[in-house]
This record gives structure tokens, sequence and C-alpha cells, in this order.
């Protein structure tokens, strides 16, 4: 069992880390492997709607890391997106290579659970959130929760150590999500099959 965690900061060892830190090492406290993935501080192209990956699971430009990504996510069984908060929205390289993961691999998250989480000075977090969380309830992945929503506050890494009760929210999201994934495969071991959606109507008359 293994879950991604998906680094949409361009510092690689900022205040998102810390938090995605604090959610692997409790997962891995669990039995799951675990891997953090950060998208790095260059350009990424954003997702320009050409369909060109209908069908084939792949983005059609594969001068950065989606293609990449979108092979390891194939073998995991849960995701972590994080981002710090800019303007009141999630960092533009983690929306770009979302959106294209999503777009070209879709199939592979559908029924896998996953949560964002995002690190903030002060404000903009439920926004960023919000955001994120789209990518996830479009794809029918099981959405893990915490008990409290999933940020943490401070301006550098000390500062969020210092956020307690954002970690403790990042501990309990980790120990729900080894939860869910546990149960999902006690009921694949039991014959259990994940549904069988409909085929997708487009209404696409309704404004």
């Amino acid at each position: 069992m293994k879950v991604l965690l998906f680094n949409g900061s361009p510092r690689k060892n900022g205040c998102t880390y810390t938090a995605l830190k604090e959610v692997s090492d409790t997962l891995n406290v669990e039995g799951i492997e675990t891997e953090i993935l950060w998208l790095g501080n260059g350009p990424v192209r954003d997702c320009i709607g050409c369909g060109g990956c209908a069908g084939k699971g792949k983005c059609v430009f594969s001068d950065d890391q989606v293609n990449e990504f979108i092979d390891k996510a194939a073998a995991a069984d849960g995701f972590v997106f994080g981002s710090p908060v800019y303007y009141a929205h999630p960092d533009g390289r983690i929306l770009c290579v979302m959106d294209r993961m999503f777009y070209a691999g879709g199939r592979i998250f559908a029924h896998k659970p996953a949560s964002v989480v995002v690190s903030a000075r002060r404000a903009g977090t439920t926004a960023s959130l919000d955001a994120l969380t789209k990518h996830l309830t479009i794809a029918q992945m099981p959405m893990v929760s915490s008990t409290y929503w999933n940020m943490v506050h401070g301006s550098t890494p000390e500062q969020v150590q210092e956020d307690k009760e954002g970690l403790q929210t990042m501990r309990n999201l980790a120990l729900n999500m080894a939860w869910l994934i546990k149960c999902i495969k006690a009921g694949e071991q039991n014959g259990i099959e994940k549904p069988k959606t409909e085929k997708k109507v487009y209404t696409n008359f309704i404004r």
C-alpha cells in the first residue's frame, strides 16, 4: 500500500513540505509506504484543452514531470495534494499539473482515497482547499477528512512546527487515510468490486 504526496510549493522543504511530512510520517507508522513528489520551481505547461490525451493516458507534452507522475499514480493507493496559498488560491504549478494529470489519467485516480492540504501565513486557505478539492470530486475519489480543515499556518517551517493544531490535523488526516485504504483493500479481498459508473452524458446546452 502506497500514498503519493505532491508538494506544490516552489520551496522544496518549506511550509507545505512540513505539513506533508507530518502526514507521511504518520502513514509510515500505520504501515503505509509514502513518497513525497516535488513539482519543482521551474515552468510547468498549462493544459491547453487540445484533447490529445484522450484514450492515451498520457499528456501530449513530455518535457516536464507530468507523465512520470501519471505512471507513479497508477501504482498508488492514495494521494495527498499540498500547496501554499498565493492571493487566496493554490500555487499555479500544482493546478497545471493536476489539470493535466486528471485529464490524461483520470481513470487511474478513480475510487482511490485522496486529500488536499494547504499552508498559509494567515488566510486564503479555504478558497485554496476548494479549488484543489474539485479535482477529486469530479474524479470519483473518496475524500479523506480530518478533525479540522486541512491547513497549517506559518511563514516558515519553524512557525508551522508551532501550529500544534495544524500538525494534529495532518496526523489525524493520515490516520483516516490509512484506515480507508485498509478498508478498501479488505473489501477487494472479499469480492467487493468498485462501482461501475454509467457512461458519461454531456448536456452541453445547460448554462
